[in-house]
């Protein structure tokens, strides 16, 4: 009984000083979680809801059994997943988190991604998209930089991922289900990518909040703008990410792909809001993505020295 009333007392004592905050400065963060509510909309929601929608519609259609065969050899040598998690991969990539979470997910109650790889998938397949790392965060720090991010980023999701397969045996080919009919494959993707991208959005202007709030606790500590920028981003990555690259320098471009490819508390939520339904122990998944982190980070400042 003590041991569980220690393991709920950090997330209570959290919640609680987050609940007076609230009481004590309503209209403060009432706006911060407004201009949570808008990057959502601006910037989140156009780009996100086509994408989830088709990565979740093209897993449900009779093609995917092909091309999951066609990836299969491919992806089972060098990550040790089926050409489901591989799929589930390359979607991932195109569209970015958590698209590629929820596909997991889903590829995972259909039987496509058999237990045994389910962490190994899932950390290939939780990557940011090019939407975000080429048009977001190249908008505020150049095309050059949004470049050595994306490239920053791949290297170290795969490469550690590459690492994590070597011990394990080849993945069965796992026999794939009958595809869904056309009419229902398009309206069951619509409602869960509906449904999904709506408790996105509540997770961003949340952790928007919730970013403003640390920051405003460790003001008085006058902490270097840099180390400030990236705790902001450890909850909320986007907001961190922005401030990080107002004046980029390879420290700054490895700060950033730190934080892209770890995710922060606001993305790791998105993610593990789909994956906990997979049997994915969390303490792994989370070990892998800051290896993951660490690895983008440092490929990001090697890449960024010429140009800085």
């Amino acid at each position: 009984m003590k041991l569980r009333l220690c393991r709920g007392a950090p997330l209570f004592a959290a919640a609680l000083a987050v609940q007076l905050a609230l009481l004590l400065f309503p209209a403060r963060y009432a706006a911060r979680v407004q201009e949570g509510i808008s990057l959502w909309a601006v910037c989140v929601l156009p780009v996100m809801l086509p994408f989830l929608f088709l990565t979740l519609l093209l897993s449900r259609l009779p093609q995917f059994d092909r091309i999951s065969r066609a990836l299969s050899p491919a992806f089972s040598r060098a990550f040790r997943v089926s050409g489901a998690g591989g799929c589930a991969a390359v979607l991932s990539v195109f569209s970015g988190y958590p698209a590629g979470a929820r596909a997991v997910l889903g590829l995972s109650a259909r039987g496509c991604i058999a237990k045994e790889e389910r962490l190994r998938a899932a950390c290939l397949a939780t990557t940011s998209g090019p939407a975000f790392l080429l048009g977001t965060l190249a908008a505020i720090a150049g095309s050059g930089a949004g470049i050595v991010l994306f490239i920053a980023h791949l290297a170290g999701v795969w490469s550690v991922s590459f690492l994590l397969g070597r011990r394990a045996p080849r993945p069965q080919p796992a026999p794939l289900p009958p595809p869904q009919a056309e009419e229902n494959a398009l309206t069951e993707s619509l409602m869960q990518a509906v449904l999904s991208v709506l408790a996105v959005g509540g997770a961003i202007a949340l952790f928007y909040a919730f970013g403003c709030m640390i920051a405003d606790l460790l003001r008085p500590l006058a902490l270097p703008p840099r180390a400030a920028a990236t705790v902001q981003g450890l909850i909320e990555m986007t907001s961190g990410c922005a401030q990080l690259l107002a004046a980029p320098s390879p420290i700054d471009l490895a700060l950033t792909a730190f934080l892209v490819t770890f995710g922060g508390m606001c993305v790791l939520v998105q993610q593990w809001s789909f994956l906990k339904e997979t049997g994915i122990r969390l303490a792994p998944f989370l070990l892998v993505k800051a290896a993951q982190a660490a690895v983008s980070a440092a490929a990001a400042f090697l890449l960024a020295l010429p140009l800085f």
